[in-house]
């Protein structure tokens, strides 16, 4: 997979925040290009496109995905992002938003499991993938609707506990943990700001703000992969996507950011 650290939009922030006087910037000399850049986000455009591929008919089967069932019934997709992950009886498993999109792609239409997770995570600079537009459709039907993560399953209360532990969990070869990065105010590494997620200010700023567009890549970006992103800047091992540990990560942070209203796409350096 393609990993692009800079680019042309972080570029243009800076550039943007230099022209500005100092006195409209205050206090973040970046949040006026931050916010000019968010007021046009190239990633409505993978709005249509994940609109498109859901009612078209592809696949083996020349089936489209309105059949799918993402927890409150068939082709139902009006608040049921901002209810994931979630206990479906019918894989017996917690599911995250794309983890039910892959049962599926693959159920429904045909395609093969290995087929869709190769291509499920684009290239930077590239026209993105039907997962990650699919993923920004689905949980755009949900915008302005709070997160509302139930743990009433044994499952469910099981994966936010595995979630909790591996948030705060030290591994790896730099023994890091995600809750030293994200677990105190005002932190930033060179010019990217830390968000604090154990306040519920912060984690609900990163829940509510998924799928994103990322600048520095040109694609749009999901949630499997902010956290694929994150195993790899912490040098642990590869975080396999749709993991059962990708989906407990999910399962935590989704519940601790509940009440969090929903407005997609983001958009991210």
């Amino acid at each position: 997979m393609v990993k692009l650290r800079g680019g042309l939009a972080a570029s243009a922030v800076l550039c943007l925040a230099a022209a500005l006087p100092v006195q409209a910037q205050g206090s973040d000399p970046l949040a006026v290009g931050r916010k000019m850049l968010a007021e046009d986000n190239p990633g409505e455009l993978w709005i249509e496109r994940g609109k498109k591929l859901f009612h078209e008919k592809r696949g083996p089967k020349k089936a489209s995905l309105e059949q799918c069932d993402f927890g409150l019934g068939p082709g139902k997709l009006e608040s049921a992002s901002v209810q994931l992950p979630r206990y479906f009886a019918d894989t017996d498993k917690v599911q995250d938003l794309e983890s039910r999109l892959l049962t599926c792609m693959v159920q429904l239409q045909g395609f093969k499991r290995e087929d869709v997770i190769k291509r499920a995570i684009s290239p930077g600079g590239s026209s993105g993938s039907d997962v990650e537009a699919l993923a920004l459709y689905i949980t755009s039907r949900s915008n302005g609707m709070k997160m509302n993560v139930s743990l009433n399953h044994q499952k469910e209360y099981d994966m936010y506990k595995a979630g909790e532990y591996l948030f705060h969990r030290r591994a790896g070869q730099t023994d890091f943990s995600c809750v030293q990065c994200h677990g105190e105010a005002n932190k930033r590494i060179r010019l990217q700001d830390l968000i604090h997620m154990t306040s519920k200010e912060g984690v609900q700023e990163v829940v509510s703000t998924w799928p994103a567009y990322r600048g520095a890549h040109y694609v749009v970006r999901t949630m499997q992969w902010r956290l694929y992103d994150c195993f790899w800047q912490m040098r642990l091992p590869e975080l396999a996507y749709t993991s059962d540990a990708s989906i407990a990560l999910t399962t935590y942070l989704h519940y601790q950011g509940n009440g969090a209203v929903t407005r997609v796409p983001g958009f991210k350096r």
